[in-house]
């Protein structure tokens, strides 16, 4: 995690903290204008600024399951971002990354379009994925299980999603793990309601404290 001790101190709205989501492939970055951008590794390894990407006719593809392996801060303007598929010379200047995330919708919709018209197509996981999900302490009480084997749909690809699925089933599991009322995890490790899902996860599920019956 990186925090930006110039933060305010520039016209343009400047990063105040940058974290890296290794297991979601996410860079998160929040400005001191109060913006916060969610950017896919794969969307920044796509529109790097780098010359030999920029002077490429085609777009850059397969880079669906990219993650960046280092971040190197560049004086206090910018970002150099390290790719594990060896890209390495893009640098991210505060404005850049500023305006990847303000106009990631517009951005990625018009990436789309331009593989499809160039009948590219990306490599998306439409099979389905088995997790198991671990329920702790009043969960186990009030949904009478402590775990279970769920299979994943291919639109279930987030814990957002999976949190929807689950309430899908009605009765007490739209109120029991409402987004705002519960902690996950992923193999033990705190998860972000936007953390991806892979086949074979371990998902844990508890109540923040303040939400559990005394």
């Amino acid at each position: 995690m990186y925090r930006n001790p110039h933060a305010m101190s520039d016209a343009h709205p400047t990063p105040t903290e940058i974290s890296l989501h290794e297991k979601s492939r996410v860079l998160v970055v929040s400005f001191d204008d109060g913006a916060r951008f969610e950017l896919p590794c794969e969307y920044l390894r796509v529109f790097s600024k780098a010359a030999e990407v920029q002077s490429l006719k085609t777009p850059v593809s397969g880079k669906e399951t990219v993650n960046i392996d280092k971040i190197e801060p560049q004086g206090s303007y910018a970002l150099r971002l390290y790719f594990d598929d060896g890209h390495d010379t893009g640098i991210y200047s505060w404005g850049t990354l500023y305006s990847l995330g303000k106009n990631f919708e517009a951005n990625w919709a018009g990436y789309l379009k331009r593989l499809e018209d160039l009948g590219i197509q990306r490599r998306e996981n439409s099979g389905r994925r088995n997790v198991k999900v671990l329920y702790f302490a009043n969960l186990v009480r009030e949904l009478e299980k402590t775990q279970e084997d769920v299979m994943l749909p291919p639109s279930v690809k987030t814990v957002a999603d999976l949190l929807a699925l689950l309430r899908r089933r009605g009765k007490k599991w739209p109120d029991m793990i409402a987004d705002d009322k519960v902690k996950v995890t992923i193999n033990r490790q705190f998860a972000e309601l936007f953390s991806k899902l892979e086949d074979g996860d371990e998902i844990g599920i508890v109540q923040r404290p303040e939400v559990g019956k005394v």
